[in-house]
């Protein structure tokens, strides 16, 4: 209860604290290209649940129809707008609206699209026991997952690498999931964001060739 309640407020003041900021994000996304503002995403949720998430729009439109459902290293689909977006994670701001309406929290595993949760093993899905979130541990430390995914095969290398270390992280955050925790790791992104001090490319490689 205390986790929905805090995730009520965070949202909510995010919001209106952020709206000017949202605004000018909207308005550069829908004048430099082609399409609405926000793209919506069928996403896996509690219990296996889907949902609609939002994100301000960074690929050309239709991009999902056009190639995987991951974004690779030198993606063609990603707009100018959207390079910076998806580095700074303002593309991620939107699903403040999911948090509102208890589809997402805070602090959760990162939900993930249906045609990928449809290849986890009955162990990994213990992770869809908790509410996916807008941040937590593994998008922190795979905040630069697109480097690892470069050549032509690279949706291959999402599904047999880098999900599964993803993976491994959002289940143990599943097993330890408190308000505390949860707290934790969100300072935790803001700092990271500010400072920029997300961990190297180095050790992202490093995590995944552990799985």
């Amino acid at each position: 209860m205390f986790k929905r309640i805090f995730d009520i407020v965070a949202s909510a003041i995010g919001l209106i604290l952020l709206s000017p900021f949202l605004l000018g994000v909207a308005i550069a996304v829908r004048i430099t290209s082609r399409g609405p503002v926000f793209y919506r995403a069928r996403r896996v949720g509690q219990h296996g649940h889907e949902f609609t998430l939002y994100k301000f729009r960074s690929m050309v439109a239709n991009a999902d129809r056009q190639g995987p459902g991951i974004t690779g290293a030198n993606d063609q689909r990603v707009t100018p707008v959207g390079h910076i977006l998806r580095r700074t994670k303002l593309d991620e701001l939107p699903q403040l609206f999911n948090v509102l309406r208890g589809q997402m929290s805070i602090v959760g595993p990162r939900p993930e699209d249906p045609r990928y949760v449809a290849l986890y093993t009955p162990a990994q899905r213990q992770v869809l026991k908790v509410r996916p979130g807008i941040t937590s541990l593994a998008s922190m430390q795979f905040r630069d997952e697109t480097v690892l995914l470069d050549g032509d095969d690279w949706e291959r290398q999402y599904i047999e690498k880098v999900m599964p270390a993803k993976l491994a992280i959002d289940l143990e955050y599943a097993r330890r999931a408190r308000l505390q925790y949860d707290i934790l790791i969100a300072l935790q992104t803001i700092w990271s964001l500010v400072s920029d001090s997300f961990v190297s490319h180095d050790h992202q490689k490093k995590l995944v060739e552990s799985e």
